[in-house]
């Protein structure tokens, strides 16, 4: 009888442990449910939360739980708002002076591993999770894309649209570009061969400073400091995407031109797409900007630059960096650099954001033979990398083995990281998808990735003002102002003495030149 009643209790306990278990359960599906219905691709399993959340197990599951389970259609709240995660509100992007956390983490001295960096070894093992060192060397040169859109003028009233608003040894001091130790010691222009109505010029002036040319990106190096930091002397050459309407002309191009006639071999011919081709090339001895092509503008500085450090005994390496139409360029250009200078021995990268198909698979294969490194940054929604031929490549290229070595078929190169816009719990839902292709939301979700399987980086440092630079993605509680990057006042300034409104004139040092002839000098770094 003794026994019996001791039994009786604990098969009780068993029972009540077991119906909790099941309760457990139970409740945690239906959270993870509620959560994949209302915030996708945010911190959906049990494990992500108990790690952001301390170890009090149950008691700080079931908070969690309740929060999650309020869940309302509104699709405007972040989960990160919703589990009051460390997060952004409108009283963050006020300004409290150096109370205000830093927008940019320390740099890391690189020198023994930036090799592997640059894609020594294809990035194996630094993707999936993404290795910070390799993280901030991405944005980093992302940043100098950027700086090319934030300095464009295109204001279609001013007879500087096409150009850039600073020059070179003001631009990045002017951006706060400093702290990444570079110099600019070119500014490139380029050029498209092809007749359009007056009105889808870029400038509605009569007389502007080149009716032929835009500012398309610059040559940099690294300094000295700099360069011990990342182990070598590297050169830096950054594209910007397409802008005037002229450059979304080419873009639309679909037919290919043979690009390396040395390469030529029979049905092996090296082709791109020809509106890239015409950007990087063409050239006119009418036009003041370009009497030299895109391309020889850059391999004629790049060329210049190696010669100096090599003659020094130092490391070169050749970076090239674009977004959209600037990763296309960005291709041409290190196909160029590495098959004709030398002195590179291999040192030559890429790193492209949102970068179309370029060329065939001999322009791939040939690409790869010249040991160019490739990495390319894609968001899923943004289309612009499945270009051109979004549908009838993508069939071609899975019909193998028939298909594979068709050499007419455009082709991507390099290693891919693949990003999700709406990783991040800061922008809306219902974005326009089109703006996914945007280089600021490509620097955000870029700053916020870790790796595949896991959400968005609770320490992610980088502004994310940035991202309403020329988009509204943000959520409308942090009350950033949509698309709030422009000059003050249009350009017009307030002349205190007539009381009147006018244009300025821009000091003579920022007004383009054209290319100077003879010798250029290595300015201090």
């Amino acid at each position: 009888m003794e026994n019996a009643l001791v039994k009786t209790p604990l098969r009780k306990l068993r029972r009540r442990r077991t119906k909790r278990v099941w309760r457990l359960k139970l409740a945690w599906k239906s959270i993870k449910t509620r959560v994949k219905s209302h915030l996708p691709g945010f911190l959906v399993t049990k494990k992500h939360l108990l790690h952001i959340k301390s170890r009090k197990e149950e008691q700080d599951l079931s908070q969690v739980a309740r929060r999650i389970c309020k869940i309302s259609n509104d699709s405007t709240k972040s989960l990160a708002f919703l589990l009051q995660l460390p997060k952004y509100s409108a009283a963050d992007f006020l300004d409290r002076g150096d109370l205000m956390t830093p927008a940019a983490s320390p740099r890391e001295n690189i020198s023994k591993m930036w090799r592997e960096l640059h894609g020594s070894n294809n990035w194996e093992n630094l993707l999936n999770p993404l290795h910070p060192w390799l993280r901030r060397e991405v944005t980093k040169y992302g940043e100098f894309v950027e700086s090319v859109y934030d300095s464009l003028d295109f204001d279609p009233l001013s007879e500087f649209c096409g150009s850039s608003r600073f020059n070179r040894n003001k631009l990045f001091e002017e951006l706060g570009l400093t702290k990444h130790g570079y110099k600019v010691t070119k500014f490139i222009y380029a050029m498209s061969h092809v007749d359009v109505p007056q009105w889808f010029l870029s400038s509605s002036m009569g007389e502007t400073w080149s009716k032929d040319s835009n500012w398309m990106g610059f040559v940099a190096v690294s300094g000295d400091r700099e360069s011990l930091r990342i182990g070598r002397r590297d050169i830096v050459v950054a594209w910007r995407g397409t802008v005037t309407p002229t450059e979304w002309f080419m873009d639309l191009r679909t037919s290919k031109e043979p690009f390396d006639c040395k390469e030529e071999h029979g049905k092996n011919v090296v082709k791109v797409q020809s509106g890239f081709f015409s950007i990087y090339n063409s050239k006119s001895e009418l036009t003041r900007y370009n009497k030299e092509s895109a391309s020889e503008q850059t391999m004629e500085e790049v060329k210049r630059l190696v010669k100096f450090f090599k003659d020094r005994g130092e490391e070169v390496s050749l970076t090239v960096t674009g977004h959209s139409l600037g990763g296309a360029l960005a291709l041409l250009n290190a196909y160029e650099a590495a098959r004709d200078v030398p002195g590179l021995s291999g040192n030559v990268s890429v790193f492209s954001f949102g970068a179309p198909r370029v060329g065939n698979l001999a322009f791939k294969e040939r690409l790869n033979s010249l040991g160019v490194k490739v990495l390319r940054v894609v968001n899923k929604q943004d289309i612009v990398p499945k270009l051109p031929g979004i549908v009838f490549n993508k069939v071609l290229n899975k019909i193998n083995p028939i298909t594979s070595r068709l050499n007419w078929v455009y082709r991507h190169v390099g290693t891919q990281l693949k990003l999700d816009v709406f990783s991040s719990p800061y922008v809306k839902r219902d974005s326009d998808l089109a703006r996914s292709h945007n280089l600021e939301v490509y620097l955000h979700v870029l700053d916020g990735f870790h790796s595949k399987k896991s959400g968005f980086r609770v320490n992610a440092r980088r502004d994310v003002a940035s991202v309403n630079k020329s988009t509204d993605m943000l959520l409308d509680h942090l009350r950033i102002p949509d698309c709030w990057y422009q000059v003050a006042h249009k350009g017009l300034i307030l002349n205190k003495q007539t009381g009147r409104w006018v244009k300025p004139v821009r000091a003579p040092e920022d007004i383009p030149s054209p290319l100077s002839t003879g010798p250029k000098p290595i300015y201090s770094l």
